[in-house]
């Protein structure tokens, strides 16, 4: 793109297709907004779920503000606020995404093939995060050390690994209408991820500010996954069980290979596993409420 800047300037005749060809760019964008304006006011439940998930990424630019004044939290807190973070995953994976998509296969009149490829797509989106944790080279963010500090594109990577699924997850729920408070549980459990990213952002040397922004950047990577979790669930129809199950394998994968593992430091697997019980216990609460 500079080459092509720099050739405008130095070739005036040039000029007038490079203006015309950004106008049209200019339109084509202008008119890919109206579209998916005009469909989402079609379908109410889509907006709501990319809303859901834009809320949930948010969440983790507020969790962030901390580091603003109190900097990085002490090693004690690490471990509960992992395992808190971990334990309100689980349970939204199980009460908004796997018991309604159990609840549709069995009031389907194919209960038995749609159950079979509904376990199916379960093991699908575990496989799928697998697959991109194994390709996509990342470092884990709780791992972070400034006396040997990874890249931080390894570290960006890593977060949005984690977040995708998470937005992914929202996205198929809240437009589903299977939400029952897992938007607002994922939203809290964002905040002290926050916190913990901004923190490693420190580590690797940002000043706070730019910790804070960056942090909120990362959370902002939810509604990409969160789009497509609109979509997939809009376009299911029948097939909507699979969607859910599918969600809830990313979100599952994320959890035992990252969030518990995180959680169990040594010398804090107590306070880890206590984390991972009061999250557990919370996303319970907030099931029960919607």
């Amino acid at each position: 793109m500079t080459q092509l800047v720099i050739r405008h300037y130095a070739r005036p005749g040039t000029r007038r297709p490079l203006w015309i060809g950004l106008a049209m760019a200019v339109v084509g964008i202008a008119f890919g907004i109206e579209q998916a304006a005009q469909w989402l006011a079609a379908h109410p439940m889509a907006a709501q779920g990319l809303a859901a998930s834009l809320l949930a990424g948010a969440a983790t630019g507020l969790g962030a503000i901390p580091v603003l004044m109190l900097r990085r939290p002490s090693e004690r807190l690490m471990a509960p606020m992992l395992g808190l973070a971990g334990g309100m995953m689980l349970a939204a994976s199980l009460f908004s995404l796997l018991v309604p998509a159990v609840q549709a296969v069995a009031a389907s009149a194919a209960a038995g093939s749609l159950g079979v490829a509904t376990a199916g797509a379960l093991l699908a989106g575990v496989a799928a995060m697998r697959a991109l944790d194994r390709r996509l080279p990342h470092e884990h963010v709780e791992t972070v050390d400034s006396s040997t500090p990874p890249n931080v594109a390894l570290v960006v990577t890593a977060i949005a690994l984690h977040n995708v699924p998470e937005g992914l997850a929202v996205g198929v729920a809240a437009a589903a209408g299977a939400d029952h408070g897992m938007s607002l549980g994922i939203a809290l459990q964002n905040i002290p991820e926050g916190w913990i990213v901004a923190s490693a952002m420190l580590a690797l040397g940002a000043t706070p500010l730019r910790a804070a922004l960056i942090a909120l950047g990362t959370g902002l990577v939810e509604p990409v996954g969160g789009l497509f979790g609109v979509i997939a669930s809009t376009v299911a129809g029948a097939a909507l069980p699979m969607a859910l199950a599918a969600a809830a394998g990313a979100m599952l994968w994320v959890v035992g290979h990252e969030m518990i593992p995180a959680a169990r430091q040594p010398g804090r697997v107590g306070a880890g596993t206590a984390g991972l019980a009061a999250g557990f216990v919370v996303m319970t609460g907030l099931a029960a409420a919607f």
